[in-house]
């Protein structure tokens, strides 16, 4: 076939079109402005066309969009003019995946990191959400098994038709609300359907929601609190490690810091144990080093290391901080600087309580503009809401000799170059730390 994606640039609409690629299928797409991706995908033989135009539509065969493209998108409107099946990334996955014996790995945060590290442990195709260091992409193709590691998204309801022989589910918490129509029900009503739909689950016992579920639905149920024990904290050739026993399985050890770390790794452990020996499953483990973003050590000295993550709600930022705080310790570091970049003006609104209390032992906080991923601009007093903290408001930094320097008004206010530096967000912050321009 030929297949046109608008929105190519996006993790996940980028990692569709590699896959449909590698499967020898005519791909091309769109997108507003060049990167990083768009880059990589013509690297690869696949035509980009910046920016979205008509023209870009000849004779495609299907063209599979993303989910914040306007219905009004110049591409929609001549593919449907012309007669040329468009679908949303939603309506496009059951053709995709429908070959497939699908891992599927759901929730509202660790599903990047999970499904990582099941793709370090299983053979088999793998579109994840974030790039994998192992093997250096968000897609890996495997032609000898029908095998598919699979990160769906619970944002745009699409985790529903990801077509799962095994639901693997990290959490529940509600998130993408604005999605659901703040209709927590229709919400929680999604996660049960995508369960359900599948035969083999590997499902998080103490979350909330998930739990209500236990006596419902045949699962292989982790409870951490009880299964994951002897947790420890180490660094091998400096790179940090977490060390855990799980169950009666024996010790594991596993890329990253962090409990959440370990919760993540013994969800993938327990699905891959379904077709795997176990000592293969520990010897595979050690093959994960982290995904681009989470944690990921971009800058080190002897008197500083800078960490990009990719952290951008509340609990996420809190399960890593705990971890930063641990890495601070082992590393002899006393002073832990935290650079933020509020993404989107709704989910900073809907969560600011609580956002308020997830950098607590930082000794710096840096705020830059919210990040607004396509939302209009709201009112958020950052100043008296954060007014515990050591506050500097900024507008952006800049990297240069493994240095932070923090802009304001075009102008200076200081250099960060001492202890940890942490940069969270999901905007443009992943490249002013690395220094990208």
């Amino acid at each position: 076939m030929k297949i046109h994606f608008i929105g190519i640039g996006g993790i996940g609409i980028s990692g569709l079109a590699q896959y449909m690629h590698f499967k020898g299928h005519e791909v091309s797409g769109s997108d507003i402005a060049e990167t990083i991706i768009t880059k990589k995908l013509e690297k690869l033989g696949i035509s980009v066309q910046i920016p979205h135009t008509q023209n870009a539509i000849t004779d495609q065969d299907l063209v599979v969009h993303s989910a914040i493209i306007s219905p009004e998108n110049p591409e929609v409107l001549a593919a449907k003019a012309k007669g040329i099946k468009v679908l949303a990334r939603r309506e496009a996955l059951p053709y995709i995946l429908e070959n497939s014996k699908v891992y599927s790995v759901a929730g509202a945060h660790g599903k990047s990191t999970t499904t990582a590290i099941l793709a370090s442990i299983m053979s088999g195709s793998a579109i994840i959400g974030a790039e994998s260091k192992a093997f250096g992409s968000n897609v890996r193709y495997d032609d000898t098994t029908d095998v598919m590691l699979f990160e769906a998204d619970e944002s745009d309801g699409s985790f529903i038709n990801s077509n799962p022989y095994c639901a693997l589910v990290v959490n529940a918490e509600p998130e993408h609300m604005e999605y659901y129509d703040y209709n927590y029900e229709r919400f929680y009503h999604s996660y049960t359907t995508f369960i359900r739909s599948a035969t083999l689950r590997v499902l998080n016992a103490e979350d909330p929601f998930l739990t209500t579920l236990k006596d419902d639905i045949d699962a292989h149920w982790l409870y951490p609190n009880k299964d994951i024990n002897n947790i420890e904290y180490i660094l091998i050739n400096d790179e940090p490690h977490t060390r855990f026993s799980l169950k009666d399985l024996g010790v594991f050890e596993v890329w990253g810091f962090g409990r959440h770390i370990a919760i993540d790794a013994s969800l993938a452990i327990l699905a891959a144990k379904e077709s795997m020996d176990i000592e293969s499953i520990r010897k595979n483990l050690l093959s994960f080093k982290g995904i681009k973003k989470r944690f990921d050590i971009v800058g080190s000295e002897t008197n500083r290391v800078i960490i990009d993550d990719y952290a951008h709600h509340p609990t996420e930022i809190k399960a890593t901080f705990e971890s930063l705080k641990e890495y601070a310790h082992l590393k002899g570091f006393d002073k832990i600087t935290a650079i933020w970049q509020p993404h989107k003006y709704s989910r900073t609104i809907d969560n600011l309580e609580e956002f308020t209390k997830c950098f607590e032992g930082v000794q710096e906080l840096i705020i830059l503009p919210v990040w607004s991923a396509g939302e209009a601009s709201r009112d958020i007093d950052f100043q008296e809401s954060f007014k515990n903290y050591n506050l500097t408001m900024a507008d952006n930094i800049t990297r240069a000799n493994n240095s932070i320097t923090v802009m304001k008004d075009h102008e200076k206010l200081k250099t960060l170059d001492k202890g940890l530096i942490i940069g969270f967000g999901a905007g443009d912050i992943t490249y002013q730390i690395r220094g990208i321009a």
